[in-house]
C-alpha cells in the first residue's frame, strides 16, 4: 500500500535531492526556488502561458451548421462530443481525489493542479459547444446513460483509477499512469479527429477552433504523465517488471480495439475521409507513438495514416482567426525533457 501525502509535515527536512515522485516526505510547503523535476515546472510555465477561455471563441456559425449536418454526421459529432464531457469529467475528479494525493514532489503536485483546472476547462468548453447547437442539452449530456456502447466504454476507462482508489498501491499508481497515457494520447486524440474531420469540410469550425484549444493544452498532460513515467523508470527500476509491462501491453491492447470499435461505431462508415480501416489505422499508430514515447516497444509498426490531423489542429493552420495575437504555437519536440 501507498500513503497518501501529508499536507501539513513541519517534521520533515527533506532536501531538494531527496525529493521522490511518490514516497517521498514533503513538508508541505511549495519551495519553488528549489526544483528537482525541470520538466514538470518547464510544463507548469507552458500551461500558464496557454491560458485561454472557452466563452471567447464565437460558435454562432455551428448553430446554423449543426442543422445542416447529415444524420450520419450529427450522430457522430453528439457520440464523441458525449465521450469527451465524459473523459474530461472523470479526469478533473481523478487527477485531484485519486493521483495528486499520493504525489510527493511538490513540483509535480503543481502541474497537476493545473491540468485539473484545464480539465475543468474543458468541461466548460463542451457545455459552451453543447449550448450552441441544441435546444436540449439533456440529449448529449444523457448520451452516457442512454447509449450501452458509451456507456460499456466508460465503465472500462473507469476502471483502472477505481482500482487504485480501492487499492492505492503503487504498481496500481504506476499502471493509472499509463492509464493516463492512453486516456490523453489515443482517447482524447481520436474523438478530437471526428470534429476536425468535419471542420477540414467547412462545418462546425467553432467546435474545430475549440478543439484546438483543448488539444493544445491536452500535448501538455500528455507530456506530464510521459515525463513522469520515464523519470520513475530510473527512480524506481524495481516496480516496472515483466509482469507490470505484460499488464501495461494489455492495456494498450484492449483500448485499441475498444477505441477502433467505437470509431466504427459512431461513424458507421458514413463520415467522409474516415473509413474503418482509416480509424483502425489512425488508432494503432497512436498507440505505437505513446508506446514509444515512455521506451516500450511498438505493438502495430503502422503509418499515420492522416497526417492532415497534425496540420489541421496547429493553430497556424486555422481557417479563423480567434486569439491569433493572444496565441503562440510551440513544437512538440521542444517539450521532449532530459532527466
Amino acid at each position: 500500500m501507498i500513503d497518501r501525502k501529508k499536507i501539513y509535515n513541519p517534521n520533515s527536512f527533506e532536501s531538494v535531492n531527496d525529493r521522490k515522485i511518490f514516497g517521498g516526505n514533503p513538508t508541505g510547503i511549495f519551495e519553488l526556488n528549489k526544483i528537482k523535476y525541470q520538466w514538470s515546472y518547464k510544463l507548469w510555465e507552458m500551461m500558464l502561458a496557454n491560458s485561454w477561455f472557452p466563452k471567447e471563441v464565437d460558435m454562432t456559425p455551428d448553430a446554423r451548421d449543426y442543422k445542416i449536418l447529415t444524420e450520419s454526421e450529427k450522430l457522430a459529432y453528439d457520440k464523441a462530443l458525449a465521450q469527451l464531457i465524459f473523459m474530461d469529467s472523470l479526469q478533473t475528479n481523478n487527477l485531484i481525489d485519486n493521483v495528486n494525493p499520493y504525489i510527493t514532489a511538490p513540483e509535480i503536485n503543481l502541474s497537476l493542479v493545473r491540468q485539473a483546472y484545464e480539465e475543468a476547462l474543458h468541461s466548460q468548453s463542451y457545455a459552451v459547444m453543447v449550448d450552441s447547437i441544441s435546444t436540449n442539452s439533456d440529449e448529449i449530456y444523457e448520451l452516457w446513460r442512454s447509449d450501452e456502447k458509451l456507456k460499456s466504454k466508460n465503465d472500462y476507462i473507469a476502471k483502472v483509477y477505481e482500482n487504485l482508489s480501492a487499492n492505492p498501491s503503487e504498481t496500481n499508481l504506476v499502471k493509472a499512469m499509463f492509464a493516463n497515457q492512453i486516456l490523453e494520447g489515443i482517447y482524447f486524440y481520436s474523438g478530437f479527429t471526428y470534429i476536425y474531420t468535419l471542420a477540414r469540410s467547412g462545418k462546425m469550425l467553432g467546435s474545430a477552433q475549440m478543439i484546438r484549444f483543448i488539444q493544445r493544452d491536452e500535448v501538455t498532460h500528455l507530456l506530464l504523465f510521459q515525463n513522469m513515467i520515464n523519470a520513475l523508470k530510473k527512480e524506481r527500476g524495481d516496480l516496472f517488471t515483466p509482469e507490470l509491462i505484460d499488464d501495461v501491453y494489455e492495456m494498450f491492447e484492449n483500448a485499441v480495439e475498444l477505441e477502433v470499435s467505437w470509431g466504427k461505431y459512431i461513424t458507421g462508415g458514413q463520415i467522409l475521409g474516415l473509413t474503418n480501416d482509416i480509424i483502425e489505422e489512425y488508432i494503432k499508430y497512436l498507440a505505437d507513438d505513446r508506446l514509444n514515447a515512455v521506451g516500450l516497444k511498438k505493438l502495430y509498426n503502422v503509418k499515420h495514416p492522416i497526417k492532415w490531423v497534425d496540420s489541421f489542429s496547429k493553430f497556424n493552420e486555422q481557417k479563423s482567426n480567434f486569439f491569433e495575437a493572444n496565441v503562440s504555437n510551440y513544437a512538440k519536440s521542444s517539450l521532449v525533457m532530459d532527466f
